[in-house]
């Protein structure tokens, strides 16, 4: 889309007149006050479950195959299955964990590279999958346009991918960190909980120098954190009732995807969250090279998506008020004479084949599309749902999904 032909409204021309007379480190900040008051979100709320860390078709949706038999066999009955949607292949592009989280989150491809490689205060990192978005992400175009609190916008995540804690806002100049979402994670209680324990003087000594050590390689990961972009009151009531229930230990808490599960049920009752991304992860775990691992990891997760959907059903906040969109990151390759099984570094073509689900009130029933889709259809597809438009998205509406 050609955003430099589009007429300016009000608000646009405000927001631009702003960024003007505002320096670039400072512009997401003025432009928030600047913009004129947005309306409550009174639409549906919309949980986008990442079915990942890539899982192929034939684990997923088949139903001769299938290890998640909730997906195939309910779920699929109650919306819109696009069992053939697809990374885009060109040269530079990426078929892993970041990349296609980054293309959901903004539905637009780009060639990712550490921000150490341009960001020198980063510093660098070996493998580094630091990644920024360089358009807006569907959090920040959902609070741009409506009165959204960060905390009812949030991101979970896996214990095992921090670098993925950060795409709750891009870098680019008209949204940015003033229109973030919140991030659930392991790494954000434990964060919370050496602050907490650091304020109590709890160590002294040598075991004090350790423990803000330790707090200080946390605080490291979130190399766009500053004191007054914390985690926020409500974030930290939330870690406040996590801890009373599960205590400091990490030995009693779930672990893995089924910790996500977890993170997002207690959400929904504490936060009240209008939009939120669950980025399953155990699929991945097939890289130790036991196929059991991935298909494990697949059960795994149906398991708790039908947890979620169950919760929903039972709180009325969310009952017949509450969409679902399940996509994957990435596939997976299919090559029997690899030492591990289903890889997905190297473009083969089934790595770029993934599939997405949509179901919910307003969303057509039992329909499968027989057609190719992109991966980036989903950003503007969940702004349809919403209310906002994704701007700056390549990728087109799912239209099949509206009835």
């Amino acid at each position: 889309m050609n955003h430099s032909s589009l007429p300016l409204d009000r608000r646009t021309f405000l927001r631009t007149t702003a960024l003007g007379a505002a320096s670039l480190a400072g512009a997401g900040s003025l432009l928030a006050e600047a913009a004129t008051p947005r309306p409550d979100y009174r639409g549906p709320n919309v949980i986008v479950v990442r079915w990942g860390g890539g899982a192929r078709r034939r684990e997923s949706i088949d139903p001769k195959f299938t290890y998640a038999p909730f997906l195939t066999h309910e779920l699929t009955k109650r919306g819109v299955l696009f069992p053939k949607m697809e990374i885009a292949q060109f040269e530079g592009l990426q078929t892993s964990h970041g990349e296609g989280t980054l293309n959901l989150l903004t539905g637009k491809y780009d060639r990712y590279q550490d921000i150490g490689k341009e960001r020198p205060d980063a510093g660098f990192k070996l493998l580094g999958a630091r990644f920024e978005a360089k358009v807006p992400t569907i959090f920040e175009y959902l609070r741009e346009t409506f009165a959204v609190p960060d905390h009812q916008a949030l991101l979970i995540n896996g214990e095992d991918r921090a670098d993925e804690e950060f795409y709750n806002f891009s870098n680019h100049h008209l949204f940015g960190v003033s229109y973030r979402s919140q991030t659930l994670s392991l790494r954000r209680y434990k964060t919370w909980l050496l602050r907490q324990n650091l304020a109590a003087h709890k160590w002294d000594g040598k075991e004090l120098e350790k423990q803000r050590g330790e707090l200080a390689k946390l605080e490291a990961l979130d190399y766009r954190a500053s004191k007054e972009h914390g985690q926020g009151e409500a974030i930290e009531n939330f870690w406040a009732e996590w801890r009373g229930y599960y205590g400091d230990t990490g030995l009693v808490n779930p672990r893995g995807d089924r910790l996500l599960t977890e993170l997002t049920l207690r959400a929904l009752k504490q936060l009240k969250p209008k939009l939120v991304m669950v980025n399953y992860q155990d699929c991945d775990y097939v890289h130790w090279g036991y196929l059991d691992h991935y298909t494990r990891a697949v059960a795994i997760m149906d398991e708790g998506l039908k947890t979620l959907v169950s919760a929903v059903e039972a709180d009325p906040a969310y009952r017949d008020n509450t969409v679902f969109v399940v996509v994957t990151d990435c596939g997976r390759d299919d090559n029997p004479f690899m030492d591990v099984p289903c890889q997905h570094h190297f473009g083969s073509r089934s790595a770029h084949e993934i599939f997405a689900l949509a179901f919910g009130p307003g969303i057509p029933r039992g329909v499968v599309v027989d057609k190719l889709t992109d991966q980036t259809a989903i950003a503007p597809t969940v702004g349809q749902f919403m209310g906002f438009k994704a701007g700056f998205a390549a990728g087109h509406v799912l239209e099949e999904a509206f009835a």
